[in-house]
């Protein structure tokens, strides 16, 4: 696998990440800014099931103490209305206000502009490698196949 990049195919579509970062099982993927600093954002992968993301909105405000898991907010996209948790524990720092504004731009640049928040947190021993991650696409796609087909209980 390069450094630089890897993919995933999803049937037709190929979904890009970037090898720089680490990934979590709820297809998120985070970027360490600082020692104890990490930025959060969609992967290619839940961009492209999402589609078209049109309506964001967080429950927390920065510098709140957050549990892994908990509850963060909600996201709207053309297919479907999910809530949004924290990928791990830690203080919630920053949220990205021009996704606020213009939830758009997590389709347009889903590894730079379109990042969604920063937590601030040494706990992060659930984060995923890339290859971690990769086979976690792997598993995840199998199960969506199925479910798409009706097929989730075989």
């Amino acid at each position: 696998m390069s450094s630089d990049s890897f993919s995933f195919a999803m049937g037709e579509f190929t979904a890009e990440f970037p090898g720089d970062r680490m990934y979590v099982s709820n297809h998120m993927w985070a970027l360490q800014t600082t020692d104890d600093r990490w930025r959060f954002g969609l992967t290619g992968y839940a961009v492209r099931l999402l589609q078209d993301v049109y309506f964001l909105e967080w429950t927390l405000e920065p510098a709140t103490p957050i549990a892994s898991r908990q509850l963060m907010g909600a996201i709207e996209s053309k297919k479907a209305e999910s809530d949004l948790y924290a990928p791990i524990a830690g203080v919630l720092v920053a949220i990205n206000e021009t996704c606020l504004t213009d939830p758009s731009v997590i389709n347009a640049d889903t590894y730079g502009e379109g990042w969604l928040f920063e937590i601030e947190s040494q706990d992060v021993g659930s984060l995923l490698s890339p290859d971690g991650y990769l086979t976690h696409l792997a598993d995840a796609w199998e199960v969506a196949q199925r479910t798409i087909k009706g097929q989730a209980n075989h």
